[in-house]
C-alpha cells in the first residue's frame, strides 16, 4: 500500500541555551523533533457518532492540533456531520478501512454482514464534501517523531495490533519514536524498552511516559468503544514531556441509538454502544 507522508515543518531557531532544547537533547529519541513541542489530542474510530464526537470536542483542553486515526465513518448514523465537525476543528486525519470502503477504494466484501450493511448505507448517505475529505486522506502521516496510521504501520488498513507480539513485530515498519494507531477500539500503550515490548497499565487521567524506548499508542474509540466502558475514549499527547493521558467522556448514547434506528442500521450496532463492546 502507498505510504503518503507529511513533511515536518521547520521550527523557529532557538539559542543553544534554550532549556527545552537542552531537555530534549538528553532524550535520545525525542531530541529529533524539528519544531516547537506540540500538545495533541488524538482521536480514532469515531464511526459517524456525532454525539460522541461533540462530547469529546466539549471536553478538549487547549491543544495545538487534533489528529484522527481513521474510521471516521461506518457503523454510525451521521457521517456528514462528523466530517464537518472535524473540518471545523482543523483535524488532521488518516484514512481508515471503513472510510476507504465508503468511498469505494477498498472492497467492503471483507466486512462482516453488519459492517457491510452499514457501509453500504454510509456510501449512499455521504455528501460530496465528505467524499472529497476522505478521498484526500493519506494512509500514513509522519511528522517529527510521530507516525499515524489506522491499523498498523506495516498494514495501515487491516492489521489489528492486539497484543505485545504484534506490536513488537511492527517496530521495524516505522522509523519514529511513536506510532499512533487505532482499529481495535481499545485504549492501550505498547512500550518497547531494553529489547522487550509490553502493554503498559494505564487508566484515565493517569499519564503514561513514552520517553524511554519506542511506543505504539492506541487512543481507543470515540464512537464505538470495545473495552467494556461505553464512554467515548481519546488521548492527549504532550510531545515535550513525552506523556500520554487517556480521557473518557460520557455522551448521549440514546440519541445515537435513536438516529441509528431511524436510519435502519443494524440493531446490534446500536445495542453494543450501551455496553462498550
Amino acid at each position: 500500500m502507498s505510504r503518503m507522508r507529511d513533511r515536518s515543518r521547520d521550527s523557529a531557531s532557538r539559542s543553544p541555551s534554550d532549556p527545552i532544547r537542552e531537555t530534549l537533547a538528553r532524550c535520545p529519541r525525542w531530541h529529533r523533533y524539528t519544531r516547537a513541542p506540540v500538545r495533541l489530542a488524538v482521536l480514532s474510530d469515531i464511526h459517524a457518532n456525532f454525539a460522541a464526537l461533540d462530547a469529546v470536542r466539549a471536553d478538549l483542553p487547549a491543544v495545538d492540533e487534533v489528529w484522527v486515526l481513521g474510521d471516521i465513518v461506518g457503523y454510525g448514523p451521521q457521517p456528514n456531520e462528523v466530517i464537518v465537525a472535524l473540518q471545523e476543528m482543523g483535524a488532521r486525519s488518516v484514512l481508515g478501512n471503513h472510510d476507504a470502503a465508503a468511498i469505494g477504494t477498498i472492497d467492503a466484501s471483507w466486512f462482516n454482514p453488519d459492517a457491510a450493511r452499514a457501509i453500504t448505507w454510509t456510501a449512499g448517505a455521504i455528501d460530496e464534501n465528505a467524499r472529497a475529505y476522505m478521498a484526500a486522506l493519506p494512509e500514513v502521516r509522519t511528522e517529527g517523531e510521530l507516525t499515524a496510521v489506522h491499523g498498523s504501520p506495516r498494514d495501515p488498513m487491516w492489521e489489528y495490533i492486539t497484543g505485545s507480539d504484534v506490536a513488537a513485530a511492527n517496530l521495524p515498519a516505522f522509523a519514529t519514536s511513536v506510532c499512533l494507531h487505532g482499529h481495535t477500539h481499545v485504549p492501550v500503550v505498547f512500550r518497547a524498552d531494553d529489547g522487550r515490548t509490553g502493554a503498559v497499565p494505564s487508566a484515565p487521567d493517569q499519564p503514561v511516559s513514552i520517553r524511554a524506548g519506542r511506543s505504539l499508542v492506541n487512543p481507543g474509540s470515540v464512537g464505538q468503544p470495545r473495552d467494556g466502558n461505553p464512554a467515548a475514549s481519546y488521548l492527549l499527547l504532550d510531545t515535550d514531556a513525552a506523556l500520554v493521558e487517556f480521557r473518557r467522556v460520557a455522551y448521549d448514547i440514546d440519541a445515537t441509538q435513536k438516529a441509528m434506528r431511524l436510519a435502519d442500521l443494524p440493531s446490534r450496532l446500536a445495542e453494543r454502544l450501551s455496553y462498550g463492546r
